[in-house]
């Protein structure tokens, strides 16, 4: 039987790479599969890939998205460039198939997979997908989708779900009786927002959930300011621990009753594989406003409480709104219980499978 052969195109934020590493894994362990990212010297993918022993093949792409007149202008004179490159790399590498996981570098190479009648299949983990998805979504032969809003967007699309570690899907609830824990959570470089917000309410906060204790990841980046901010509360001290950067996510998740995040698609995915309730505050300038989109779909699932970064300067919206969620146990378990139904534990093998039919070896 022929080797398999997919080139992985894309990257630029975790969102974007984590999963295609996990699809990758599953490629290489179970269909014996050589594998070519394509990626950026500046996004996530030149040191994630590398460090998961696979090859990268680095191209030039611009940007387009929030950038100034010239830069898209220069980005467009570019692309030729960029798409060419890619049609070399497709040449010497001869896939049998291309998966574009969104990004920068996904464009030109599932625009040079398409010139040259390669199969190719995007990945979109957002409910808004990115501009490069967009472009090419009607020309690609199959699409993987984390919700299904965003299966119109694209030919042959399925709901296959993000990629997620294994541990977070089997996480046991906190014990009955157990004392309330809030886990907030900024992402691995912290959400200033959260770091502002939260130690103004929380003494109000922790008078309001009798035995809660807080646990909150604040980026390394903001450690010293978040910490005085915390001390400077009045808090008991022994209710509240700022870390800049929390190990074992799976395990925090588990220890939490309740989480306040952002609504990036990995952190989506990793809250409905644990069953955890949420109050998400999107980050207002992500591009496209993908994480509105993705707290829209957790909220119309039950799963969420949404706030818009403007209600946190509300007097008391965000104070109430943690209470009145950490104070309802029937409201977090039929939180909880939605969550998981937006979970999808076998999306990295789904999405093998499906490159391995378009292989058509």
């Amino acid at each position: 039987m022929a080797t398999l052969r997919v080139l992985i195109a894309g990257g630029g934020t975790g969102g974007h790479i984590i999963p295609a590493l996990a699809v990758a894994r599953e490629l290489a362990a179970h269909h014996a599969a050589e594998l070519l990212f394509v990626g950026t010297a500046r996004g996530m993918e030149s040191r994630l890939v590398p460090e998961a022993g696979f090859n990268l093949k680095l191209v030039h792409v611009g940007q387009l998205k929030n950038v100034s007149l010239v830069t898209r202008l220069r980005t467009f004179m570019d692309l030729p460039r960029s798409i060419f490159t890619c049609r070399k790399l497709i040449r010497s590498f001869r896939p049998n198939v291309v998966f574009g996981v969104g990004g920068y570098a996904s464009g030109p190479a599932m625009a040079a997979a398409l010139q040259l009648n390669i199969p190719a299949m995007a990945f979109e983990p957002n409910a808004m997908p990115g501009l490069a998805n967009r472009l090419v979504g009607k020309r690609v032969q199959a699409a993987a989708v984390n919700f299904p809003s965003a299966a119109k967007w694209f030919n042959n699309a399925e709901v296959t779900g993000i990629p997620v570690r294994p541990e977070f899907f089997t996480l046991a609830p906190p014990p009955l009786g157990a004392q309330p824990h809030l886990l907030i959570f900024g992402g691995s470089q912290g959400a200033l927002l959260f770091n502002v917000h939260l130690p103004i309410i929380l003494k109000d906060l922790l008078d309001a959930v009798p035995g809660l204790t807080v646990l909150h990841q604040c980026g390394a980046r903001h450690i010293e300011t978040t910490l005085a901010a915390y001390s400077a509360s009045g808090a008991d001290s022994s209710r509240w621990q700022v870390s800049p950067f929390l190990d074992d996510m799976p395990a925090r998740f588990g220890s939490a009753n309740l989480v306040m995040a952002r609504s990036g698609a990995s952190t989506v995915a990793e809250l409905a594989a644990a069953g955890k309730p949420a109050l998400l505050v999107p980050f207002a300038a992500a591009a496209d406003n993908h994480q509105l989109r993705n707290a829209e779909e957790m909220v119309k699932a039950g799963a969420a409480l949404l706030l818009d970064e403007k209600d946190l300067d509300v007097p008391g919206k965000l104070l109430g709104s943690l209470a009145g969620l950490l104070t309802s146990a029937e409201r977090l378990a039929s939180m909880s219980a939605a969550a998981r139904t937006q979970a999808h534990p076998d999306a990295a093998e789904c999405i093998a499978n499906r490159l391995v039919e378009l292989a058509a070896l």
